[in-house]
């Protein structure tokens, strides 16, 4: 049992009609759910802000949804609110399949830093607890898929390879952004730590 599949936060508000929609975010439930047949381990990610996070747009006076600023460990991106515990937005696409799912990380809960990654907060330093479980569970081996592929697909997967697993992107389930050349970005950092970019 080395395999994993991580489904990055296939949830209402980056879906179609969302508060922060990716274009064709739901496309690409059906495939996942079948795929997830043919892994040892299924582990779902959940953006799960406070209200008022201090990466919303909102949150900062005079501020507008995808302005740019410094926080404290770097470059932030202000975004739409969104993914806020208990509502809607935040909870799971009702087309998911949620049963096969051994964990589930939330993410992006502290009020002060965002959380890209499935597997650190914004400042590359504070952990998940993901690495932890998937060491203790000897897997080895991961292929991502989700949403958004420019910014959290592409930061779980940039820190897996860095962290030694084999570490595979699935392009054809994945859907980006695209905010200002992010998808071109994302794919060639993917590319440069290592990570297997496919399309089936």
């Amino acid at each position: 049992m080395t395999r994993a599949l991580i489904v990055i936060d296939v949830q209402n508000d980056f879906c179609p009609g969302g508060a922060l929609e990716v274009p064709q975010g739901d496309e690409i439930i059906a495939q996942i759910n079948d795929l997830m047949k043919d892994f040892d381990a299924v582990i779902l990610t959940q953006d799960w802000h406070p209200a008022r996070h201090s990466s919303f747009a909102s949150s900062h006076s005079a501020k507008g949804p995808y302005e740019v600023i410094e926080m404290p460990y770097g470059p932030q991106v202000l975004w739409p609110d969104h993914c806020i515990q208990g509502t809607s937005g935040a909870e799971f696409h009702h087309d998911l399949n949620k049963v096969p799912a051994d964990l589930i990380i939330r993410k992006g809960f502290d009020p002060a830093i965002d959380s890209y990654s499935a597997f650190f907060e914004n400042d590359r330093t504070t952990p998940t607890g993901l690495e932890g479980y998937l060491r203790t569970r000897g897997i080895t081996e991961l292929v991502l898929v989700g949403l958004a592929l420019d910014f959290c697909v592409n930061y779980s997967a940039v820190d897996a390879a860095k962290l030694g697993f084999k570490t595979e992107v699935r392009q054809d389930l994945c859907r980006a952004i695209d905010l200002n050349g992010s998808l071109q970005s994302a794919i060639d950092a993917m590319t440069t730590a290592g990570v297997i970019l496919t399309r089936v």
